[in-house]
């Protein structure tokens, strides 16, 4: 099983049922990643609460904003918009980072 760690916004969103792509860096973990695999998500900070997810299907893209056509709440939330979580997504992995590995979209189920 694969571990990663969630902030806990995010994590609540997954609990809620809204969000269903999980969006990461596409590097060497990531490119270990298959559909069918099994990922357990970890609440951050305290690490105490965990959900586990069965990939569907892995989305590649050069950069996060080409995720902008996909509707904010299976991303984050309808709390959200695209711009919010583009911020957010550029606080953990710089552009520079982008054009290196190139990004990855998980599309899991619970």
């Amino acid at each position: 099983m694969i571990t990663m760690k969630l902030n806990e916004k995010y994590f609540e969103y997954i609990k809620s049922g809204t969000k269903r792509i999980e969006l990461r860096l596409n590097d060497e973990k990531r490119k270990l990643i298959k559909i069918g695999d099994k990922i357990r998500f970890f609440k951050l900070p305290k690490l105490d609460e965990y959900i586990d997810v069965t990939v569907e299907d892995l989305i590649k893209y050069d950069n996060f904003k080409e995720f902008n056509k996909y509707p904010i709440e299976i991303l984050a939330s309808k709390e959200m918009n695209h711009e919010e979580l583009m911020k957010d997504l550029e606080k953990f992995y710089s552009k520079k980072e982008q054009e290196k590995y190139g990004v990855l979209g998980i599309k899991f189920k619970i």
